[in-house]
């Protein structure tokens, strides 16, 4: 299997996209995505604390678990270390841009409990990736989960105008658009096969 850069940031961001192929991460992906401002927001928050966890945990991973046998700790510290970071985050988002904080609200510190930022860690470790493919499957990751909510935030935007029926209004509709949404990703996986021959 190719583990270039350009082939791991691709594969992340459209054929493994962790929102809309790999379910992870859904609660921020449907509680967030209804305007494009506070969307994009969370994204960041999402890709920066997916990249930064990666960044601290690999090491960690590499020189402290696995050669001590504490391999069997790692979702455990991963945890805490992702929960440290979002607690920093948390921390510059209400110093530095609470408008975007209040926005976010509760969303925020849910991040620790993100399933896709611990999944990208896990991941990483999973396929053997070194330093710098881990970091740029966090990135990928980030930006695919960035791609997913502006694309969600701009399908819930345009419902707002359409005549639903009362029994689809709310959840069941928005469910339907997020299924739907992840189906339209199902045709990037033959552009990347044909890019790298994967």
């Amino acid at each position: 299997m190719d583990k270039s850069i350009p082939f791991i940031l691709l594969t992340a961001i459209l054929t493994n996209n962790f929102v809309l192929v790999q379910f992870l991460g859904i609660c921020p992906f449907l509680g967030v995505s209804k305007k494009i401002d506070t969307a994009v927001g969370m994204s960041a928050a999402v890709t920066f604390v997916m990249v930064l966890a990666t960044t601290v945990c690999y090491p960690i991973n590499t020189f402290l678990l696995v050669p001590y046998g504490f391999a069997y700790l790692q979702t455990v510290l991963f945890i805490l270390v992702i929960a440290g970071l979002v607690q920093l985050v948390e921390f510059a988002l209400k110093r530095f841009m609470p408008p975007l904080y209040q926005a976010l609200g509760i969303y925020l510190p849910l991040i620790t409990t993100n399933c896709a930022v611990l999944g990208v860690v896990l991941l990483s470790v999973k396929e053997k990736y070194n330093f710098v493919q881990s970091v740029g499957n966090a990135l990928g990751a980030g930006l695919g989960f960035l791609l997913a909510m502006v694309i969600f935030a701009g399908v819930r935007s345009r419902m707002e105008t359409c005549d639903i029926p009362k029994g689809l209004q709310g959840l069941p509709i928005t469910l339907i658009a997020a299924s739907l949404t992840s189906v339209s990703f199902l045709g990037f996986s033959g552009l990347v096969q044909g890019l790298f021959g994967a």
